[in-house]
């Protein structure tokens, strides 16, 4: 099973985000599970949301504590937050939004999502949407759900203009996503 543990602030699509990606590993026929927990719940508090990704079915209901990926949607979170980088193992990977280098003890891959959504019209209320743009780098990096998975749930959640912009983004960022090899 692979566990993945999403990290942003409360407006930034943090549920969405692991939502799609769950919706997306049942169109590729593998069972998913997906949930948040919700700390303080205003816009720009940390959340974290969670999802599960296996070949058999999941019955594990707690939070991701060993998470084999984790997923840094708003880049801020890197200098302030120690939940972020909370109970990793050796062999975890981070995906981060981030536009430089990171120097961290884990294999990092980084996709400049910041830009690719403003880029894109991707923004409300002044923030850049990036939620799926991440989920984009991430499946390129996990090797599943496939791309196509991806774009098909997206086409589910979202209508019209803000499917075809979210579906974009996520090839983009499937293209653009790189492994950062600075280690701490």
């Amino acid at each position: 099973m692979l566990e993945i543990r999403f990290h942003g602030r409360g407006g930034q699509g943090v549920v969405t985000a692991s939502n799609l990606l769950a919706e997306a590993c049942g169109l590729d026929n593998l069972y998913s599970s997906a949930f948040p927990i919700y700390g303080a719940e205003r816009r720009g508090a940390e959340i974290e949301a969670y999802c599960r990704i296996s070949d058999s079915p999941i019955r594990v209901t707690s939070p991701v504590e060993e998470p084999d990926y984790v997923v840094v949607i708003d880049p801020s979170l890197l200098r302030i937050s120690k939940a972020v980088f909370r109970g990793m193992k050796t062999t975890s990977k981070v995906v981060a939004n981030y536009s430089g280098e990171l120097q961290l003890k884990w294999r990092t891959f980084t996709i400049n999502a910041n830009k690719i959504a403003t880029e894109l019209g991707l923004v409300k209320s002044g923030w850049p949407m990036v939620n799926v743009v991440m989920l984009g780098a991430l499946v390129r990096v996990m090797g599943i759900p496939s791309l196509e998975a991806l774009k098909r749930a997206i086409e589910e959640e979202f209508e019209g203009r803000v499917a075809e912009l979210n579906a974009k983004a996520v090839e983009v960022a499937y293209k653009e996503v790189k492994e950062n090899y600075v280690l701490a």
